[in-house]
């Protein structure tokens, strides 16, 4: 017969796992709002300046720039953004699990979780600054245009839907020119490669910034789902013990009015 001691021990212990993954649940749903409305608000950013350099890729005078060189062979250098906590499912899982194809990258990291994997220096992918951002960039344009790598991207969490994210991989360098010439009568002042070779700095920081901001939203939907899924297993873990308990319970008095009656015709 369970041991009813045992059993309460164990309902304390997984109810107070419970609240805890509520609280932990609330937490993440108050900052989904938040972090969406700044993933929306940096991807619009960043598509614009897509586009725009779109524009200069496509543009004759940009056809020799050091930063549409494309090469075959060389090193690929990468950005990793991963979460800063852990109790998000398999968020920070799928991006290491997704670095698995490129096992000769080098990387620079983002997020405690990616920093603690590749020692690198401690950046929080939330609370992303611009200061952050600015050294990041400063690094791979360097990296860049010295011909230390021969492409540079950033692997990140797309956000799908409120349950669903997947990591890829952004390109930032080195820019690709459309496969249609843009049908555009945009005339650049001072000329093309001066304003390429000016933007190309705010173009990357940009990019990253919005991936950054697109990652966290993403931790912050798995963190919410993970402890949702978790509450709904220690409920019903509860159920099952409650019941157990109560049968033990019962078990238990029964014998012992057994025991009394017995006694009693002695």
């Amino acid at each position: 017969m369970p041991d009813t001691r045992k059993l309460r021990s164990r309902i304390k212990s997984v109810n107070s796992t419970l609240h805890l993954t509520h609280a932990m649940e609330l937490v993440a749903s108050s900052k989904i709002r938040r972090a969406t409305e700044r993933m929306e608000a940096s991807g619009q950013h960043a598509e614009a300046f897509t586009a725009a350099m779109g524009l200069l890729a496509g543009s004759s005078a940009c056809a020799r720039s050091p930063w549409l060189r494309h090469r075959k062979d060389g090193k690929t250098l990468l950005v990793v953004i991963a979460g800063d906590r852990g109790l998000a499912g398999g968020y920070n899982a799928n991006v290491f699990r997704f670095m698995r194809d490129w096992p000769e990258a080098e990387v620079i990291p983002v997020g405690k979780r990616a920093c603690e994997r590749y020692a690198g220096e401690r950046i929080q992918a939330e609370g992303f600054t611009a200061e952050a951002a600015e050294g990041i960039t400063k690094r791979l344009c360097e990296a860049f245009r010295s011909g230390s790598y021969a492409r540079i991207g950033v692997v990140y969490t797309r956000y799908v839907t409120i349950l669903s994210q997947v990591p890829e991989v952004k390109w930032l360098l080195p820019l690709t020119p459309p496969e249609e010439k843009p049908q555009s009568d945009m005339i650049f002042e001072p000329g093309a490669e001066p304003i390429l070779e000016a933007a190309i700095p705010a173009y990357v920081s940009g990019v990253l910034t919005a991936c950054v901001r697109e990652s966290f939203a993403c931790e912050v939907c798995a963190r919410r789902n993970a402890m949702d899924a978790a509450g709904k297993n220690a409920r019903e873990m509860i159920d099952t013990l409650q019941l157990q308990y109560n049968r033990a319970r019962q078990g238990a008095i029964t014998q012992e009015i057994t025991e009394i009656v017995a006694g009693g015709n002695v």
